[in-house]
């Protein structure tokens, strides 16, 4: 067993944890993510900062490695950034889901001609969770042809991952207002705002204070790497707490520049609690996908 699974097996015995579920985690077909991995090689001129990929391995391994790490639920974080792509990554998704049961099915879309019947597709096909990267697909969420998406989604109580804060680099579409314009017509879409809303961090956990399904995902957040470039602010980690029922684990395996356990780590020296800890590193992501029953 490696020293990294050797602390994460640590970490959740001591919690007594039977698992952990991390709701953000990257598996997409090889060829998109060379892609990805090209961008974060050439990253560092963007942010200023080197972004090394610890787990540039096979899709095997990393799936390995993930069970090594008694991750006992992940997902398939894939996403467009054209038209015409996202109905080609949702059949490579479902496939991947079928042939890796641990993997929670995990769909995305893009607006285009066509998105409402491929997403509803995905929806009846099984999908568990989707994904939209605002920055990468360079949208806005309010595009009317989304809209139809939005409410099934809605109707369904199927969680979307969202990156839509302006961290590391700002796009378009990205920061708090349109999602507050889009929170406004589907109250309750169930969000998951990536990384915490970095570095927007108070204007997204006003909008999980306003919205009830709003929730947030801990993806390099607090982490060494990301406190440098964008410090969450001190004076709101009793909100942290607070919300504590609606915070879920998120690591950006494998594209993180750090072990894996760092992130762990980052989310006990908050000083919260262990059952801050569990609720956010397990029990929330096991009630949100029923992993129990």
């Amino acid at each position: 067993m490696s020293a990294t699974a050797e602390a994460v097996r640590a970490f959740r015995e001591r919690l007594g944890l039977p698992g952990l579920v991390d709701v953000h985690t990257h598996f997409m077909p090889e060829r998109v993510l060379d892609k990805v991995w090209d961008y974060f090689d050439a990253v560092g001129p963007l942010t200023g900062v080197e972004w090394p990929i610890t787990y540039r391995h096979e899709e095997e391994q990393r799936v390995a490695l993930l069970r090594e790490f008694g991750v006992r639920a992940f997902t398939a974080m894939l996403y467009p950034h054209k038209p015409a792509m996202a109905a080609w990554l949702n059949a490579w998704s479902a496939d991947f889901a079928a042939r890796t049961p641990d993997c929670l099915h995990t769909a995305t879309f893009f607006p285009e001609e066509g998105v409402s019947g491929y997403v509803r597709q995905a929806v009846e096909s099984g999908a568990r969770i989707f994904k939209s990267h605002l920055q990468v697909g360079g949208y806005d969420p309010n595009d009317e042809r989304l809209d139809p998406v939005w409410g099934l989604l809605a109707e369904a109580g199927l969680p979307i991952v969202i990156h839509c804060a302006s961290g590391p680099v700002p796009g378009k579409h990205t920061g708090p207002e349109p999602i507050a314009r889009l929170l406004a017509r589907h109250p309750r879409l169930p969000l998951v705002v990536a990384h915490m809303g970095m570095p927007e961090y108070a204007d997204f956990l006003d909008l999980a204070d306003r919205y009830a399904e709003v929730r947030l995902d801990t993806t390099m957040a607090f982490t060494d790497f990301s406190e440098e470039m964008y410090g969450f602010p001190p004076g709101d980690l009793g909100r942290l707490a607070d919300l504590g029922d609606r915070i879920l684990l998120g690591t950006d395996f494998p594209n993180i520049p750090y072990p894996y356990e760092h992130q762990l780590a980052a989310l006990e020296r908050l000083g919260l609690g262990d059952d801050w800890l569990r609720a956010v590193c397990h029990d929330n992501g096991a009630r949100l996908f029923r992993l129990d029953g």
